[in-house]
């Protein structure tokens, strides 16, 4: 986009947050403690992954659990790729973050005698340690974290504002470029620090539980700014998502199968049970695999989710919102085998950051689900998301406080870059869904890496064409993003976590034990796993 910043109209800030979720919340009202910030969000506040966040937030606050035993299993799931200073760090801090989230007035659930916290136990956990609010948890935490932040002063909130992109100067993000939907112009927003809270990218799939505004919007500028990206084709699938006609699609908690449902095939037989010692609370790519073999056994879109056994009062009082949604689909929780099928759920790699959240590019920090920090490794701990939001983003609102504060330019200017002809974007967004879907899945090949590239290359003339409108600027993410993950799911010849390759299948600990980083306008380097920290 053709942009001068003096011709458009402009706000000033310490720090802008981009993003409003768990950890674009969290920073915001963290760093307001002693810098002015400005809170851009994609779409209406509340909207975000985080509110969609059924389980809850993992944390070892048990009393029989301890922070050693959520780091091993943390660095299980995590094949071999996790930042072991990372998890550590992380993991460390959950009990006093989470007895934040507390104190703010997040409404946990109680055990029966109310004085402690209940505990939920999940898929890849050796016991229970996640903090939930009924089956709702992610919206308990929206709504807390989004009242207090209206509240707050020195935070300007703006709502329905997209990210066009990032804006440097001298090498350093100095602020952002947001289109308004209310003039159909450019803003710029100037600022000393930017930290990009703004969730994955699950619409470049076409079956996913992300909301439509999730397509990697933070991501795709990051890249263009010149940042490092990593670990892009690391993509987790949640095993049981409502097999219906609903978009996005409705999320069925880990959570119901810790509390004892079953899954079946379709002689209505647990399969889980010879799999892997956990069954149906293995790690989420163990049991996506396992179901997406079932379902080419079976011939059928789905495998089934049993709870019956559970019993209709128990699942009422503890999963509310599953209850109700479920029938409302036709479907009685407590009588009814459930359809479930996996659906693109979260990204794993992202926007690389150091420790405290700080990017390659100075000025630029990230938290949550738009980053790769070395929590998750190959396979995300479920529920372990949005406590790196949490914990990341306080992190990075105290490295804050101790960075280098450096002047900013009076104006920036798009350049003069070569601008492509007009595009038809008609029918664009389904042919990404549809490619990534059929070729770049849960299972990948060389064959069908090199059918997604040919569909994605000729979208490329996409990616020099200006627009003015936020879906056609939602298309250029999605390419950008469809584009970074089918090109390192090709370049990573193994199996190991959440990538799977049929023409490579197992693990390779001698050839690719370490990360895949990619920055603009330069070649993809791999970097190995040298030490115990993992980077």
């Amino acid at each position: 986009m053709e942009f001068d910043t003096e011709d458009l109209v402009s706000h000033s800030t310490d720090v802008l947050v981009i993003g409003s979720g768990i950890a674009g919340l969290t920073a915001a009202l963290t760093a307001s403690g002693e810098r002015t910030v400005a809170l851009v969000t994609k779409a209406r506040i509340q909207e975000t992954n985080t509110w969609y966040a059924q389980g809850g937030i993992a944390g070892a606050v048990g009393e029989a659990d301890s922070v050693e035993l959520h780091l091993a299993d943390t660095l299980v799931v995590g094949q071999g790729l996790c930042d072991e200073d990372v998890v550590r760090a992380v993991v460390g801090e959950a009990g006093d973050a989470l007895g934040d989230l507390v104190s703010m007035g997040v409404p946990f659930d109680r055990d029966a005698g109310g004085q402690r916290v209940a505990l939920a136990r999940e898929g890849g956990h050796s016991l229970p340690r996640v903090l939930h609010s009924g089956d709702s948890t992610g919206a308990a935490v929206q709504d807390t974290l989004s009242a207090i932040l209206r509240r707050a002063e020195g935070v300007e909130v703006f709502e329905e504002r997209f990210l066009i992109d990032l804006l440097t100067a001298d090498d350093r993000c100095v602020g952002a470029l947001v289109f308004n939907p209310d003039t159909h112009l450019p803003e710029v927003f100037w600022a000393d620090a930017v930290v990009l809270a703004t969730g994955g990218c699950g619409q470049v799939f076409r079956v996913t539980t992300n909301p439509a505004i999730a397509t990697g919007d933070g991501v795709a500028a990051a890249w263009r700014a010149g940042a490092q990206i990593a670990d892009l084709e690391f993509v987790q699938f949640h095993p049981t998502a409502l097999d219906n006609a609903s978009s996005p699609k409705f999320l069925i908690t880990e959570a119901l199968r810790g509390e004892g449902a079953y899954l079946l095939d379709c002689a209505e037989e647990r399969f889980m049970l010879g799999v892997h010692p956990l069954a149906e609370l293995a790690p989420r790519d163990v049991v996506s695999r396992e179901i997406e073999k079932v379902m080419a056994r079976c011939e059928r879109p789905n495998v089934w989710l049993d709870a019956r056994h559970l019993g209709a009062e128990y699942l009422k009082a503890r999963f509310p919102m599953i209850w109700e949604k479920c029938r409302e689909s036709g479907f009685d929780l407590a009588a009814d085998l459930i359809p479930v099928a996996p659906a693109a759920h979260y990204m794993i790699g992202g926007v690389r950051v150091d420790i405290d959240g700080r990017s390659s590019l100075p000025g630029l920090y990230a938290s949550g689900e738009s980053t790769a920090s070395g929590l998750h490794g190959a396979n995300r701990l479920a529920s372990n998301s949005l406590l790196e939001g949490l914990v990341f983003s306080r992190r990075i609102a105290r490295a804050l406080l101790k960075d280098a504060i450096v002047p900013r330019p009076s104006r920036v200017t798009s350049g003069d870059e070569h601008r492509a002809p007009a595009f038809a974007t008609l029918g664009v967004r389904d042919l990404i869904q549809d490619t990534m879907s059929n070729h770049v899945g849960m299972t990948r090949s060389e064959d069908s890496l090199a059918r997604a590239a040919s569909v994605l290359d000729g979208l490329s003339g996409l990616l020099g064409t200006e627009f003015s409108e936020a879906s056609d600027l939602e298309l250029q993410n999605l390419v950008t993003m469809a584009t970074l993950i089918a090109r390192a799911a090709w370049m990573r010849t193994e199996s190991r976590g959440t990538h799977s390759r049929i023409d490579y299948p197992k693990r390779d600990d001698a050839a690719w034990a370490g990360h895949l980083l990619w920055m603009r306008g330069a070649d993809p380097h791999f970097e190995p796993i040298t030490h115990r920290g993992g980077r």
